[in-house]
């Protein structure tokens, strides 16, 4: 499996952003992608997960109302729309997928992207 993120960027504050990663190989319904981010000098956080199967999509506080994660088929694909940026959300945004189904414990996910980096400047 390998995930290829991109679309990250420069951004002004209040502005938009989609972040897109590609996986190879089989995505089953009991598998879960998800984004996470780390801001320099910070530990990796969640940002969202999707269930592959049925499209169910978890957020962090952070987060919530401001990004959605959605997924697409063949190929397959996650994408992270992001609005109303803030500075705080600066960071290096990863993809990654977990064959469990897991929802937030970066431990549990196995596979991962390269990241792709998202500056917002005030």
């Amino acid at each position: 499996v390998q995930l290829q993120a991109s679309g990250g960027g420069l951004v002004q504050a209040g502005g938009s952003l989609i972040l897109s990663c590609a996986a190879s190989g089989r995505t089953f319904s009991s598998h879960t992608m998800a984004w996470f981010r780390q801001a320099l000098g910070k530990e990796r956080e969640h940002v969202a997960t999707i269930r592959w199967g049925t499209g169910s999509t978890y957020y962090a506080n952070s987060v919530e109302g401001r990004f959605a994660i959605s997924r697409e088929r063949a190929p397959d694909t996650v994408y992270l729309q992001m609005n109303d940026l803030k500075p705080e959300d600066t960071a290096l945004y990863y993809c990654a997928k977990s064959v469990r189904g897991t929802l937030y414990s970066q431990e549990s996910f196995h596979f991962w992207g390269q990241g792709t980096e998202v500056t917002v400047s005030s």
